[in-house]
């Protein structure tokens, strides 16, 4: 989608993939085969590139330290990748800051019956259960644990390396995620805050603007703008939020276009990938107002049969307004392979028909999350 964003505009994206049949390779005007955590690979890319950005965390800091200090332009800057790269740090920048974040304490595992009294003591304080972060790798749901009471905590800690989140379990009113876009000259822009569903740690649904009050959704907005001026975002930044016990909380960032802004591709004056490309080459960035009083975006996944939703793109096409997107990825069970945006007017109709698009897609229902009952 970032090459997509770039085509439009006359540039040119070099990929640094590990597989040439990634998606992304179908849209590059150049693809370097090789690993983000390989330096010869790494390097290779930087010799094609004006800058260097990304769209995951699962980077080498130190080795991009050695490459900016051999004048390589790092987009969003390491500050601001140790932020998205780390969650215990992300968390401690934030507490510092007077930031609000979910009660939890920061545990190394391998610590032997000092990390077990530690995450026994937060369970008693804080009641079980409680939730277990690896501090670095997790995403999409993956590297997170529910424990229910002290042997399960041990039993799930047991096989896990290095730093460790220990976090309450939050009792959630609503999540909100807003994305902000900053230049290094010091221009931004945000877009509104919208609500998001999440299933098994995995985003389902964008709502835009969402069913909360309107001074929920300012003030999410305006603590996303707060939370990107504190990371020294460049780019695109991505801030995750829970709505409870009527108090906004940060869970997570990501520096990167993310999966919550997708619906700006058709939903908004311009889309997070253009705003990304336009932030990290300092150029003049593109409002991010919604174009329609409501959008909807839900994401496709691969049903148990494994079937491609490519080979039921018609039944997707014959939903009014869908506007679908696949990744070209290869399908197999619950893998994320595209997603499908119906703008509108009418909060009800959009979702059931982004929704009726996606099942038609071969999405299966989602358990614990309802559905609009017009969608069969």
């Amino acid at each position: 989608m970032a090459g997509e964003a770039a085509s439009a505009l006359g540039l040119s994206m070099a990929v640094l993939a590990e597989d040439p049949g990634d998606a992304a390779c179908a849209v590059a005007a150049e693809v370097v085969l090789g690993s983000p955590l390989v330096e010869a690979e790494l390097r290779a890319l930087a010799r094609r590139c004006d800058v260097i950005t990304f769209d995951h965390e699962q980077v080498d800091l130190a080795l991009l330290a050695a490459l900016k200090e051999d004048g390589v332009v790092i987009r969003p800057g390491l500050d601001t990748l140790a932020m998205a790269v780390d969650k215990a740090h992300m968390r401690a920048v934030l507490v510092e800051a007077g930031v609000a974040v979910p009660a939890h304490i920061v545990v190394e595992t391998g610590s032997g019956d000092e990390t077990a009294g530690a995450v026994t003591g937060f369970g008693a304080e804080h009641g079980w259960p409680i939730v277990l972060k690896i501090a670095r790798g997790g995403y999409d749901g993956k590297g997170v644990w529910v424990a229910g009471d002290p042997a399960e905590a041990a039993a799930i800690m047991a096989p896990l390396t290095g730093t460790v989140l220990v976090e309450e379990l939050v009792p959630l009113e609503a999540e909100l995620a807003v994305m902000v876009a900053r230049r290094p000259s010091g221009q931004s822009v945000a877009w509104p805050a919208v609500e998001t569903a999440q299933v098994g740690g995995v985003c389902r649904e964008v709502l835009v603007p969402g069913r909360w009050p309107p001074e929920v959704i300012a003030q999410a907005g305006m603590l996303g703008q707060q939370v990107a001026e504190l990371a020294g975002a460049v780019g695109v930044l991505a801030v995750e939020l829970f709505w409870s016990r009527g108090q906004l909380l940060v869970n997570e960032i990501a520096a990167r276009p993310h999966n919550s802004g997708h619906w700006t591709i058709e939903g908004s004056v311009t889309s997070q990938f253009e705003n990304h490309l336009r932030a990290v080459l300092d150029l003049p960035l593109g409002s991010g107002a919604p174009q329609h009083a409501q959008v909807a975006s839900v994401n496709l996944f691969g049903g148990p049969a494994g079937e491609d939703p490519a080979a039921l793109l018609a039944r997707g096409l014959a939903i009014p307004g869908a506007h679908i997107h696949l990744y070209g990825k290869g399908a197999r069970p619950g893998r994320k392979l595209g997603h499908v945006t119906v703008c509108g007017d009418d909060a009800a109709l959009v979702r059931e028909q982004a929704w009726a698009a996606a099942l038609a897609l071969g999405t299966p229902r989602p358990d614990g999350l309802r559905l609009p009952e017009g969608v069969s």
